[in-house]
């Protein structure tokens, strides 16, 4: 477990000493913050598997399929208020889980493919465009910046439920 630590701080610095040479600032500080939240949410995201997708922490709860396919589809369709058009349905998004996560290999692309997203946006923006407002429908006009934080807010948020429902599932 130490070397796994070791091997990831030291990639993370590789990473951020490259970006820094390439970037601004500001977009330095932005993959910094991406990379964190991959991180972060890895501790639990990584242990998602076919196997456990059904576990729930009680009966009123999500269960970890629904989940896990909820941090992509959201970090997908929030894409679309920060200009990266997305096809992925949101079909989790204020529903109830009736089972939409069950396809873990749907599920993990769609988180793959959020921040993958979220790292294109980074390198593909100025310091300006982030600091432009939007209006969402979610917390009415914001900064593009302040929409950005929240996905990764919201990524740690669910890899912290689906953490818990790990450690504590009904099986």
């Amino acid at each position: 477990m130490k070397n796994y630590f070791v091997l990831t701080a030291f990639i993370i610095l590789n990473s951020t000493i490259i970006l820094a040479q390439n970037n601004t600032p500001q977009q330095t500080l932005l993959h910094q913050l991406i990379q964190q939240n991959q991180l972060t949410c890895s501790f639990a995201l990584d242990q998602v598997e076919a196997s456990n997708l059904d576990w729930k922490l009680n009966d009123s709860t999500a269960s970890i399929g629904f989940i896990y396919k909820h941090i992509g589809e959201v970090m997908n369709l929030f894409g679309n208020f920060l200009e990266k058009p997305s096809a992925v349905p949101n079909t989790t998004m204020r529903q109830h889980d009736t089972g939409q996560g069950r396809d873990f290999i749907q599920s993990k692309q769609y988180i793959e493919q959020g921040f993958a997203m979220l790292q294109a946006l980074v390198n593909e923006k100025t310091d300006e465009w982030w600091m432009l407002e939007i209006d969402t429908p979610f917390f009415g006009k914001v900064s593009k910046l302040r929409l950005f934080s929240h996905i990764l807010y919201h990524n740690a948020h669910h890899a912290g439920q689906i953490s818990l429902t790990l450690s504590k599932a009904q099986k």
